[in-house]
């Protein structure tokens, strides 16, 4: 079981905990939401909970919880610049669809 992340994800994750100030990583998980009834969560983590598997990538810390682990294995995080819009993508080989509007999707 692994969860990776591409460079500039990596560099990006960074720069957010530096300027943050404090920080142990990022937290990757899924949540109930949605069309296609899962969405991804991504937020800081400051502590570590019992149920937390901790992934290290390029310098960076991902943290993921067992529940979301099932649905997460394999994934690589990566950071794109399309035009003006940036962010985090998710390259998620246990997706099997997802809904038109790219927020949600299904395992």
């Amino acid at each position: 079981m692994a969860i990776t992340m591409s460079s500039s994800a990596a560099q990006r994750v960074q720069t957010f905990l530096t300027s943050r100030g404090k920080g142990i990583g990022l937290r990757l998980g899924v949540k109930t939401s949605g069309c296609s009834g899962m969405a991804y969560v991504l937020e800081f983590v400051d502590e570590l909970h019992d149920e937390d598997r901790v992934f290290e990538d390029k310098g960076v810390k991902v943290i993921v919880d067992e529940k979301s682990l099932v649905y997460l294995d394999g994934t690589e995080l990566d950071f794109v610049k399309e035009g003006l819009n940036e962010g985090f993508k998710f390259n998620n080989p246990n997706v099997t669809g997802e809904c038109g509007c790219g927020e949600s999707f299904n395992v």
